[in-house]
């Protein structure tokens, strides 16, 4: 489904407005998972109901990569995304999570996009002492 639009903003955040029609023309209720062209750039995401609208989110990294801004003019397609979605553990992680099965159970709970934010503070850590205690950190939160 293809629509034009503005990216939308909302003080820092910005994301793109799904017009019903469309959320409804895709045919998964009212978070379906899509596929998503803005100006040629293809991510995957989620449809999301936020303050009486339909939003897709489209984060910093996405609008440095594309140089898309708030209120600029935008040609969308979306597509229902029936891929599975799986994030790709650092080793050093899955081992950790491994040997605290409790933790491991919780991660396999948790929504990709949490899963992903997680993958993403290990690995963004700038030395090897902060990469280790976000894991710590993390499976312990996990474990409970």
């Amino acid at each position: 489904m293809k629509f034009s639009t503005t990216m939308f903003q909302s003080g820092n955040n910005t994301g793109i407005e799904v017009p019903e029609e469309v959320v409804t023309g895709l045919g998964a209720g009212k978070r379906p998972p899509v596929t998503v062209v803005v100006n040629g750039y293809s991510y995957r995401s989620t449809v999301a109901p936020m303050g009486g609208k339909f939003l897709i989110p489209f984060s910093s990294d996405k609008r440095a990569a594309t140089g898309i801004a708030g209120g600029d003019a935008i040609e969308v397609e979306l597509t229902l995304d029936a891929e599975p979605r799986t994030v790709e553990l650092p080793d050093d992680f899955s081992t950790a999570l491994a040997a605290e099965p409790s933790a491991l159970a919780a991660f396999d709970k948790l929504s990709p996009s949490a899963r992903k934010a997680h993958v993403t503070n290990i690995e963004t850590a700038k030395t090897d002492a902060t990469r280790q205690r976000r894991i710590t950190s993390i499976v312990e939160k996990l474990a409970g």
